[in-house]
């Protein structure tokens, strides 16, 4: 039965305006604001792209065509307490809209959100995008320039593994690198110091969510998923933009790939993957210059089997990474979720007990409390976590892995549960974590750091 809230909050806020978009520059940096109505309520999110030597604000035409393009990314979070079947835009650059792009952006980007509100939407009716009128662009600049990019790398840091993997692979490997942190906290700024970069050599943008979203939230509104991975890289094109270097290096694997409910395209993590990074790619390069902006993951190659043991090596990181967003504003692991199981699951192979235990503050492959989470992540369950996490092949054989290497006949009581779920033959016989995948849009150089560090033995 199709959710009767859904139908109710479209019957009553049919459009959903994109209104307009506003920027300018001060002593704290560059600042940013979207104009969203739907009805009479409206929405003024902001950011603030902290002002830094190495930052620079006079390329006026590519500022304002890239916050245009956050804006159409920003709107989706807005847009879903109450799903307007139309999405209005007015103030279209003069090129227009590619509506193509975003419709599937949003319907692949909500699909979590329409799944777990029940929400029978179809691609063809859930919105229509109309692009009415191109209001309030007088005096803007049109002509984007061409300038030379700088050599190097943007990694934006998250405060888990993955970020670390790339910044240290690429930083060791020699290549000028520069973290970029949205909206830092404790963890995010722990790795970047860990490597040698206090926060004011840090690019960082922080980002707020108009209030009046919240209030509709707690009224009863709908909530829910939204595809952040994407939002963040449209930022990372305003921080190549403003900085000058053309390369942006995420971390995202090739198990973001997997579908988050099996048998269906709803994936927690489609804004990580490889469909959405090809995308956005062809995307990026009808706004800007050749050579202007390349955004890829530099991990796309690998498995989480094969992060995790890279990571194992990073033994400086161990005590300050963070990925659980339970326990993100304290950043601590809550060690009762989906996630922190997964983090712990993923290193256990590479990490002694004891030591993986002294980071995620117990045992939770003892914990029975876990055993729904564990059931999920093992595929035996209707859906895996909504949660970023590896697929079910790479936690069955991670988990075969270290009841082989650590527990023998004798695994705790957590793990004991799933091992008829290994299958006998996962544990001799495992990855060859020396080898990398073709995917992805590294270059030969790029490619070549990765096979190196997975050759690696083990310090």
């Amino acid at each position: 039965m199709q959710n009767e809230k859904y139908l109710a909050l479209r019957r009553r806020h049919a459009v959903f305006e994109y209104t307009g978009y506003h920027w300018n520059t001060d002593e704290a940096g560059l600042r940013l604001c979207f104009d969203f109505r739907m009805g009479d309520v409206e929405f003024h999110p902001t950011a603030l792209v902290e002002r830094r030597p190495f930052l620079d604000f006079g390329d006026s035409a590519a500022i304002d065509r890239t916050v245009f393009e956050i804006g159409m990314v920003e709107l989706v979070s807005y847009w879903k307490c109450a799903c307007p079947p139309v999405v209005s835009v007015l103030c279209a650059p003069d090129d227009g809209v590619d509506t193509a792009f975003w419709r599937k952006l949003y319907w692949n980007g909500l699909g979590e959100f329409f799944y777990t509100n029940a929400i029978e939407a179809t691609e063809d009716d859930f919105m229509d995008i109309r692009i009415t009128a191109a209001v309030g662009r007088e005096g803007r600049e049109s002509a984007v320039s061409g300038r030379r990019s700088r050599e190097g790398y943007l990694v934006p840091i998250g405060g888990g593994k993955d970020s670390v993997v790339t910044l240290e692979l690429l930083r060791r490997a020699g290549c000028p690198v520069r973290p970029l942190i949205m909206n830092p906290r404790g963890a995010t700024t722990w790795c970047a110091e860990a490597a040698g970069f206090p926060i004011d050599e840090v690019l960082v943008i922080r980002r707020t969510i108009d209030p009046t979203l919240l209030e509709l939230n707690r009224q009863g509104y709908l909530n829910g998923h939204t595809p952040f991975s994407a939002m963040l890289a449209f930022y990372t094109m305003l921080a190549s933009v403003l900085s000058g270097v053309a390369n942006v290096a995420l971390s995202n694997e090739s198990s973001a790939n997997e579908s988050t409910v099996p048998g269906s395209t709803v994936n927690h993590q489609y804004s990580k993957s490889l469909e959405f990074e090809d995308d956005f790619r062809r995307y990026a390069e009808r706004l800007l210059p050749e050579g202007r902006f390349r955004y890829f993951s530099f991990l796309r190659p690998l498995s989480e089997l094969q992060i995790a043991m890279l990571f194992s090596r990073q033994t400086a990181y161990h005590d300050i990474f963070r990925s659980c967003n339970v326990g993100s504003k304290q950043d601590i692991w809550c060690g009762h979720c989906a996630k922190c199981l997964f983090a712990y699951i993923i290193l256990s192979p590479f990490i002694e007990p004891a030591r993986l235990d002294a980071i995620f503050g117990k045992s939770m492959l003892a914990d029975l409390a876990l055993r729904h989470e564990m059931m999920q992540l093992c595929g035996m369950a209707e859906t895996k976590p909504f949660e970023c996490v590896g697929t079910v092949g790479e936690v069955r054989q991670a988990l075969a892995m270290t009841l082989s290497r650590w527990y023998g006949e004798n695994p705790p009581a957590l793990l004991k549960e799933v091992v008829p779920c290994l299958g006998v033959e996962m544990v001799t016989v495992h990855q060859n974590l020396a080898i990398i995948s073709p995917i992805g849009n590294l270059t030969t150089e790029e490619r070549t750091i990765l096979q190196q560090a997975c050759i690696e033995k083990n310090s």
